[in-house]
């Protein structure tokens, strides 16, 4: 089964942070946050990646063309570079990564459209976004679209507010909620899961085709998208503020995501990319 991840936005509110580099590429501890979105999904055994590039997709496929020189130490020969003697092994040594440039104005569902030679094979496929984590069974999750019957499932998730929300009775607070899950109604979060042969009928060659907009109002219009109610963490990585929270959860120690167990070698911090190596501004969290 295959997983698809939309790497090819722009993520222009998030170019307070960079504009060197692709969102997807935007670092948490010195990984790109889309690592940590395909570590999600090998710790749930899916491990056979569809990226559909745009916006300064190369930048995506010279971490991948590079990754085991990055990830490991290595001894080059420089007169024979192609003789490099690597001496770590790596957890993703199982990955394949299809690197697919779909445009790089090309809208999500036109993106989704670009890849079906991809997906011809399958039966499923698994696709979500290119900055969102999250702590989803992705098991359960394909469980349940099966059990369905339908032809598309979303993760409907909950989004905490920014501001604490107040319980006013007779002109006076009587509870204060610091933050809270928001109540009104659940939010698509991406992790989604299509029916490979039975979606197309829902998407057309349009570069200009909206997945969450056309391809989602037709399912929906069909009674074909379901949803999967996702009470655990999820967060997307939108805004400055997002960045600097998902870093600095992950430092504490309290990155609801992390399912995966380090490898048993330590990796070194050359082995992996941070804010300056692609001259990231640094980001204070703003004030909620």
């Amino acid at each position: 089964m295959k997983v698809v991840i939309l790497c090819g936005g722009q993520g222009s509110r998030i170019r307070d942070v960079s504009e060197i580099v692709p969102k997807p590429m935007l670092p948490i501890a010195g990984k790109p946050i889309l690592w940590h979105i395909m570590k999600i999904y090998a710790t749930h055994g899916l491990s056979d990646f569809v990226l559909c590039l745009g916006y300064k997709g190369w930048m995506i496929k010279e971490f991948f063309l590079n990754y085991r020189c990055m990830m490991s130490d290595c001894t080059v020969n420089l007169g024979h570079p192609e003789h490099t003697d690597f001496h770590d092994n790596i957890d993703e040594a199982t990955w394949r990564v299809t690197l697919a440039d779909t445009g790089e104005q090309t809208m999500t569902g036109g993106r989704v459209w670009r890849v079906r030679q991809y997906l011809a094979d399958d039966d499923i496929f698994c696709l979500t976004y290119g900055d969102g984590v999250a702590d989803v069974n992705i098991g359960a999750l394909i469980r349940h679209h099966k059990r369905s019957g339908l032809v598309a499932t979303v993760t409907g998730v909950r989004v905490a507010g920014r501001f604490g929300e107040l319980s006013i009775f007779d002109g006076r607070v009587n509870a204060f909620n610091e933050k809270p899950a928001a109540t009104a109604g659940l939010i698509s979060g991406g992790f989604m899961v299509f029916d490979a042969q039975r979606i197309w009928d829902y998407f057309d060659e349009a570069d200009d085709l909206v997945l969450e907009r056309e391809t989602f109002e037709r399912l929906v219009a069909d009674r074909q998208l379901g949803v999967y109610k996702h009470d655990g963490y999820w967060q997307c990585m939108d805004t400055p503020r997002e960045f600097a929270m998902l870093n600095e959860i992950w430092q504490n120690g309290q990155a609801p995501w992390k399912i995966w167990k380090d490898p048993k070698t330590q990796v070194r911090r050359t082995a992996g990319i941070g804010p300056s190596d692609y001259g990231l501004r640094p980001v204070r969290p703003m004030a909620s």
